[in-house]
């Protein structure tokens, strides 16, 4: 570099802002400039004075970024050997050698730094380092004392308030992780940051910099259950692109595969376009051998989707090459079925199926016609070995009856992707399916299925109750033929008969063509006579000369012949037609075959004829009527399956029908007295509340399945408006927040969605939430401390309730009159009156109580409407509590919510002005009675859950996260968009130039 291409360090910033200068050059002729001079001191101060105007800077201006790229190159330009000083020194022995003079300046000044109180300092430090260490060759080496001041300080720094500080620190320690060493602290600081940082943006940045180790590789897969939709991206490259398929066990791929190809499209797609091609590129791209390595015969429709997400990726002349082994007859030979490669096959033709009329020529050279296959199918399940008992403890065996009977599933599953519109086919089909169900070898498994596949076939529902009706007569009273053998002289003299009769035949036919040959004709009729006697005595001689053969039917009555045909006769009624009422057919099987069934001593019998009592009732309410009595008995005293199969049925009658099944009379009553109907409608009364009451104290149950089942059925019951219960509503909620359920998963989301569904559906049922307010506050103020619920926390219970109870939240408008979008806005009373009214009731009740301070709190969180009349009876309330309450936190709650009650006007102008946005009462309210110290009023009783709390808290913020993620980002208010030059005008403006701070500093130097 020549002399005269030196510049200074001040000019050297000052073409570092401009991003179409080239970095490079300026190193170099600014690192010439360095090397030339013997007194360094002024150079480090001159670097470090111009680049502490970049650092002040938290804003991600493009000339600071430039400057700090700039910054970093520069310092480790010292760093980086030559080639040729690389050749030298790999015949020499590594020794250790002291940091430049610079690049250890820079690093001292930075971790001097790093503590300032200035969050854009502390935030450009990390950066810096992070930048420093990046730049560094592989194999660079630095002094051991200044990896320990950097490890430390970047400790320090990954703990900062500010998410940005916290993530360029985390990427400033990338390089400095230890993966072998079990207590790198490091390591463990990442681990941390991933299980309890708040911050999406800061998880990610830990993903994307973490060691894989088996310490680290199971914080990572809990990493694709995040919250946040970029970081389950995020986990899911990293895995793809770091971890070995082979070092993840059988369970933790089947659990990335089942959340990966559910979650949402863009996780979806990284699992899709990025995992699935990393696994199979290690696998030589073996779809069967991906297969192997996942437990298929467990999670055959994971498989499935994986199979199916595969496929979409591939050419149709790639499908076809990859159709395993089949032979000239589309089929795979019975000896090479396996669990992989016949789930491979049923993907496969699905996929091809799903295609429609574009896959039907691909689907014909990979699976055989309707004709062909049913046999193929029929010879594979007569494979399937009946164990006895003693074959049963053998686990070899057992393994093989299960491997056999899941490749008879998914067989069964292909019959589905067959050509059945040939009459031939299908007829074949058909019979086939008959002869599989009403064969006694067929696995109990695999009746619900085959089932299902004949009944599809089938669209005329007389014709599949004939068919069914049919298999289950066959399957449980099968024809037998009982013979009884004949005495042996008895025989004997039967066949002497038989012969003398024979003979006298012969004779008289002799004679009667002589008699007509002589044309004695007389004679010959009379003959002709007597011959045809002699026929029927030999025949009627030989009829009791055979053995008696009865055709006899015996009832098998043993339970696995029961429990196949409750599996055949409940889906059965599963694909009848609901509007169907019961024909006489079913009507038999349920005498003969579901009733007594009820009374079996088995429970996986009982179990089913419940299953088949319910969906039979379904069909019609008498019978539903009938039996409901029945229904709630076997709900209250049997096994835990078999009630639970009971409830389930009960639930589906009253949602059908309602609780009006239980007060509408027969068809025998309909003419009864009125007074005859008022008893009876009371004795119907009694048996609904009954089944409430059953249902109530089913919620108490120890038995999880039992009260997980119980609240479904309420919450149904509830959502579709069968029955509206403020109590029962109360009683929901606290089981949903009561530790107990903590672990019952289904309970916990069913609840979650329920209560979001519930309250926004209609005004009603709002209302019902609003009256089970107050029951639901008071059980958990006075729960004992023994109780569970002595540990839920009521502020959380109430925030719930309030935005549960927001009229803003309502997804329909009012029925009875015209409601603006949010009810602040309206003139209609909106429940929010109603719960203030309640609220002051409560807290006038007893001034003095604890939780009257809790009342206080939630008062300024409510929606109020603009009636007059609410805020005149509202104000009086407020009034008169005020004179009452002692407590100062509760008066400073109350003189808020009397003002905003008092300043109408202003409120109402606010209200136009905002539209559709909900206000922030508090805050609006303390910034008009005092601007100054409006920026402190507004932490005290802002809304955790409210629109606009999240606006005004995130303002604050807005500076400390530009790098985070939407958690501290406010929802932006519908606004004019302004168009492309006034952006690009705008942004002109707004652009740094570090130029002038820099010449200012010259100066004044």
């Amino acid at each position: 570099m020549a002399v005269d291409n030196e510049i200074d360090v001040k000019e050297a910033f000052q073409r570092a802002q401009k991003s179409h200068n080239n970095k490079a050059k300026l190193v170099a002729s600014l690192k010439s400039r360095y090397n030339k001079l013997e007194d360094k001191t002024s150079f480090h101060e001159d670097f470090v004075s111009c680049l502490k105007h970049a650092m002040i800077v938290y804003k991600r201006e493009p000339t600071v970024e430039n400057v700090i790229e700039f910054a970093a190159r520069f310092a480790t330009s010292f760093q980086a050997p030559s080639k040729a000083e690389e050749e030298e020194e790999k015949g020499e022995e590594e020794e250790e050698e002291e940091d430049h003079p610079f690049l250890s300046f820079i690093f001292n000044f930075l971790l001097e730094s790093h503590k300032a109180s200035s969050h854009a300092v502390r935030f450009r430090v990390c950066q810096l380092i992070n930048k420093l260490l990046g730049s560094m060759a592989e194999n660079a080496q630095i002094d051991d004392d200044l990896f320990d001041r950097i490890h430390q300080a970047m400790l320090v720094r990954v703990t900062d308030k500010f998410p940005n500080v916290r993530i360029q620190a985390a990427l400033a320690m990338t390089r400095l992780q230890q993966p072998s060493d079990p207590d790198c602290p490091t390591i463990n600081a990442f681990m941390l940051i991933l299980e309890n940082d708040t911050n999406a943006e800061v998880r990610r940045a830990v993903l994307s910099c973490i060691a894989m180790s088996p310490r680290t590789l199971p914080k990572v897969l809990k990493r694709t259950r995040d919250v946040k939709e970029n970081v389950r991206k995020l986990a899911y490259q990293v895995l793809a692109d770091k971890v070995h398929v082979k070092a993840l066990t059988i369970a933790q791929r089947v659990s990335l595969l089942e959340h990966g190809l559910h979650d949402t499209s863009a996780v979806k797609e990284v699992v899709c376009a990025r995992l699935l091609p990393a696994w199979l590129l290690r696998l030589d791209g073996n779809v069967v051998e991906l297969l192997h390595r996942l437990d298929v015969e467990n999670c055959a429709q994971t498989a499935l989707y994986m199979l199916k997400a595969i496929f979409k990726g591939m050419a149709a002349d790639e499908l076809l090459q990859n159709r395993m082994q089949l032979d000239n007859r589309k089929l795979i030979p019975m000896d090479s079925l396996t669990c992989e490669n016949v789930l491979y096959w049923r993907g496969l033709c699905e996929f091809i199926k799903g295609k429609g009329d574009d896959g039907d020529e691909m689907l014909e050279q990979v699976l055989p016609d309707a004709a062909t296959y049913p046999d193929y199918l029929y010879g594979y399940l007569q494979t399937v070995p009946v164990l006895s008992e003693e074959q049963r403890a053998d686990l070899n065996q057992l393994e093989l009856v299960m491997t056999k009977k899941f490749i008879s599933q998914q067989l069964i599953h292909l019959i589905s992707c067959l050509d059945t519109n040939e009459e031939g086919g299908r007829k074949r089909v058909l019979a086939v399916l008959q002869d599989m169900l009403a064969m006694p070898q067929t696995p109990s498994s695999l009746v619900f299925l085959l089932t299902e596949k004949l009944l599809t076939l089938m669209s005329d529902d007389h014709r599949r109750i004939q068919i069914v009706a049919e298999i289950i007569s066959d399957l449980r009273a099968p024809i037998t033929e009982a013979s009884q053998p004949l005495d042996e002289n008895a025989s004997r003299r039967q066949q002497v008969q038989l012969a003398e009769v024979k003979v006298r035949i012969l004779e008289a036919k002799q004679a009667l063509e002589e008699f007509i040959a002589g044309q004695d004709f007389n004679r010959a009729a009379e003959l002709k006579e007597s011959i045809t006697e002699l026929e029927k005595e030999h025949k009627i001689i030989q009829e009791s000369a055979r053995p008696d053969d009865n055709e006899i039917r015996t009832e098998k009555n043993d339970p696995e012949t029961l429990l196949r045909c409750l599996m055949m006769c409940a889906e059965l009624l599963k694909q009848m037609n609901i509007k169907n009422r019961i024909s006489p057919t079913i009507s038999a099987l349920m005498s003969s075959l579901i009733l007594p069934s009820i009374a079996s001593a088995h429970p996986t019998v009982r179990s089913m004829a419940v299953v088949c009592l319910g969906t039979c009732a379904l069909h019609c309410k008498d019978f539903a009527k009938t039996h409901m009595v029945l229904l709630l008995q076997i709900a209250q005293l049997d096994d835990v399956k078999i009630r639970i199969s009971a409830l389930r049925a009960i639930v589906d009658l009253l949602l059908l029908f309602g609780f009006q099944l239980l007060s509408e009379p027969g068809s025998d009553q309909k003419s009864a007295e009125r007074m005859e109907e008022d008893e009876e409608g009371d004795v119907a009364e009694d048996t609904a509340q009954s089944i409430v009451v059953m249902l109530s104290e089913l919620l108490d149950n120890e038995v999880s399945e039992l009260r997980t089942e119980a609240a479904e059925g309420l919450a149904k019951l509830m959502y579709t408006g069968r029955m509206s219960s403020a109590k029962m509503l109360s009683r929901l909620i606290l089981l949903w927040y009561n530790p107990v359920t903590e672990d019952d998963i289904r309970l916990r989301h069913c609840l979650g969605v329920f209560f979001q569904l519930y309250s926004r559906e209609s005004r009603a049922h709002q209302e019902v939430v609003e009256e089970s307010f107050l029951p639901t506050v008071h059980t958990l103020l006075n729960a004992p401390a023994t109780s569970p619920l002595a540990e839920v926390d009521v502020n959380n219970v109430v925030e719930l309730l309030v935005e549960l109870t927001r009229p803003s939240a309502l997804m329909k408008p009012s029925t009875n009159t015209e409601r603006a979008i949010t009810a602040c806005a309206s003139e209609e009373v909106c429940v929010h009156d109603y719960l203030a009214v309640r609220i002051c009731g409560e807290m006038l009740k007893d001034p003095t109580a604890p939780e009257v301070r809790l009342y206080a709190k939630t008062l300024n969180h409510l929606e109020l409407s603009r009636d007059e009349t609410v805020k005149k009876d509202l104000l009086s309330l407020m009034q008169q509590l005020v004179q009452v309450v002692k407590d100062r936190v509760c008066l400073r709650a109350l003189e808020k919510m009397i003002s905003y009650l008092v300043d109408s006007k202003q409120q109402a102008e606010l209200l136009n002005a905002t539209a559709l946005q909900p206000l922030d009462v508090n805050a609006d309210e303390t910034a008009m009675e005092c601007p100054s110290k409006s920026a402190k009023k507004d932490k005290r009783g802002q809304r955790k859950v409210c629109a606009a709390k999240g606006g005004r808290k995130a303002s604050k913020r807005a500076e400390s996260s530009e790098e985070s993620d939407g958690e501290n980002v406010p929802d932006s208010v519908p606004a004019v968009r302004p168009s492309r030059r006034a952006k690009t005008a705008a942004l002109e403006k707004t652009k740094l130039d570090l130029n002038p701070l820099i010449n200012q500093e010259a100066n004044v130097s």
